[in-house]
């Protein structure tokens, strides 16, 4: 019988935006440093992956995009069961962003909540950044 290891937080944002202007945002990765700065500063592509940098820190990533499903999901290039996991629903003529993060089950509740606060940060830099490109 298949075991749960890893601890599943998920946050979520309302945009005043359409769906396709929210995906266009969160789709590229080249994007990341506008709304995720903390993740990376600059990114690159490197073949069918996108190397993250930050300081001395490179990481590289795999993007899964389905625009039909309104998933983006920003794996691990060298463990795709590690990354973040999104999903871009609509909500009348806005959107709702939502984004999941895994964490090791024995993550101490103090450093989940303290990166769960990041992640509402940076979903709020989404927000304004899509309602500004959609003049809401």
């Amino acid at each position: 019988m298949p075991t749960i290891s890893s601890r599943a937080e998920t946050a979520t944002v309302s945009i005043n935006a359409p769906t396709t202007t929210v995906l266009d945002l969160v789709s590229d990765p080249g994007q990341l440093p506008r709304w995720a700065p903390g993740v990376a500063k600059t990114v690159r592509p490197d073949g069918d992956d996108w190397v993250l940098v930050n300081g001395d820190t490179e990481f590289r990533i795999t993007v899964r995009v389905s625009r039909e499903h309104g998933t983006v999901d920003l794996l691990s290039a060298q463990d795709p069961r590690q990354g973040v996991f999104t999903r871009v629903l609509p909500n009348g003529e806005g959107s709702e962003y939502q984004f999941t993060m895994l964490f090791p089950a024995g993550a101490p509740d103090t450093a989940v909540a303290e990166q769960m606060s990041v992640v509402r940060e940076e979903l709020r830099t989404v927000r304004a950044l899509c309602e500004e490109g959609a003049g809401g």
